[in-house]
């Protein structure tokens, strides 16, 4: 890889992570191509974007876009989106039905650090359609009573 390929790199990454709330990290050693690229469509209905991408590059683009730096090991696969939920809810979706080869190792949250625990815990979040429709029930819960 050239260096000009390599500043191309940071350089879309960076956009990429200053506009992204969460950043999720996780090893996919092992996962078929093919599993990977059903991630990948999940990920972009959600609005989320996906990358393999080598871990010094990523460092760097991180370290750009201000965000809390991470400490990365290994074959590492980035899952970004816009907002907090959408990025946790597809990597955890994802590595609930690949156990053994997809594992969710850290992330950043809106500019912090995370651990695999505190991704999970955002996956469990309703998304914003669904507090939108608990809302909507809540509003219309007299007149359903009243009638």
């Amino acid at each position: 890889m050239t260096k000009i390929q390599k500043n191309e790199i940071i350089e879309s990454l960076s956009n990429e992570f200053k506009t992204s709330e969460a950043i999720v990290v996780a090893d996919y050693r092992g996962t078929a191509h093919k599993d990977l690229e059903s991630l990948r469509v999940a990920a972009a209905e959600v609005g989320a974007k996906v990358q393999v991408a080598k871990n010094s590059l990523v460092n760097i683009a991180i370290k750009n876009a201000e965000k809390e730096e991470l400490t990365l090991e290994g074959t590492n696969i980035f899952i970004w989106s816009e907002d907090q939920i959408s990025a946790c809810k597809v990597a955890d979706k994802f590595a609930s039905t690949n156990k053994d080869t997809f594992s969710i190792k850290a992330g950043i949250i809106e500019g912090k650090a995370a651990d695999a625990a505190t991704v999970n815990q955002f996956a469990k979040l309703p998304g914003r359609e669904e507090l939108l429709g608990m809302l909507a029930s809540v509003w219309m819960g007299p007149v359903r009573n009243f009638t």
